[in-house]
């Protein structure tokens, strides 16, 4: 185990072996970090957890550590975790990245930068969520959730793009204006999805935004919701 300078542990917390936390964080009371994965097929191999910097994680949050399918359990820098958020084994967090209270990830799955979950979301095993997505609180996600966009319903479905989290990291109004031209001609044209995301990498060939939005989308395994 090692902790970065500065980085401060609450009150009944458990910190397992091969965890590593990065500087300037902060570990509420009772929590459990790096423990063994919740996962039957994790035969006590030799696995880590690894936290970034300037991470705060609140009361009674748990994190497990990876298995052998991916070997580590990883959290970015600059992230909160509400009280009770819970991150199995081998997940993927990014950077700036902020769970209320109550979010459960299963196993595997990966959260892009900036992306942010309300309380009580639920995210399947092996599941995806884009850059800057929002998710509203108490919903289900069992597909990926693509970039930019604002997620909510049940079943979850494409609300619009998250026009204020864009706004206030810098996007542009065309960036913006882009970014929903795209997403209205996937969800909301008359085309297949398959033939829109053709259309799409014709008409927006260069364009780096755009590339991000069709490269995720491509590489998807449990679809786009």
């Amino acid at each position: 185990m090692s902790l970065g300078d500065n980085t401060r542990i609450g009150n009944h917390t458990t910190i397992c072996k091969g965890t590593s936390i990065g500087s300037d964080c902060t570990i509420y009371h009772s929590c459990s970090i790096g423990e063994a994965p919740q996962d039957l097929k994790y035969n006590g191999e030799p696995t880590k957890t690894k936290i970034g910097n300037h991470v705060n994680i609140r009361e009674f949050v748990t994190i497990n550590r990876g298995t052998i399918a991916h070997g580590t359990t990883e959290i970015g820098n600059d992230v909160l975790l509400m009280a009770y958020v819970h991150i199995a084994h081998d997940c993927i967090v990014g950077n700036n990245v902020i769970f209320a209270n109550l979010v459960t990830l299963g196993g595997h799955v990966e959260i892009g930068d900036w992306a942010s979950l309300g309380g009580g979301v639920l995210v399947h095993q092996f599941t995806r969520i884009g850059i800057h997505a929002f998710i509203g609180g108490g919903y289900r996600v069992v597909q990926d959730v693509p970039p930019y966009i604002l997620a909510q319903g049940e079943p979850i479905q494409f609300a619009g793009i998250n026009r204020v989290g864009l706004r206030r990291r810098g996007y542009n109004t065309d960036d913006r204006q882009m970014i929903k031209s795209i997403y209205r001609q996937y969800f909301r044209s008359s085309m297949t999805r398959s033939e829109a995301l053709v259309q799409i990498n014709k008409d927006y060939d260069s364009n780096p935004l755009a590339k991000t939005i069709t490269d995720f989308i491509a590489g998807t395994s449990r679809g786009i919701i």
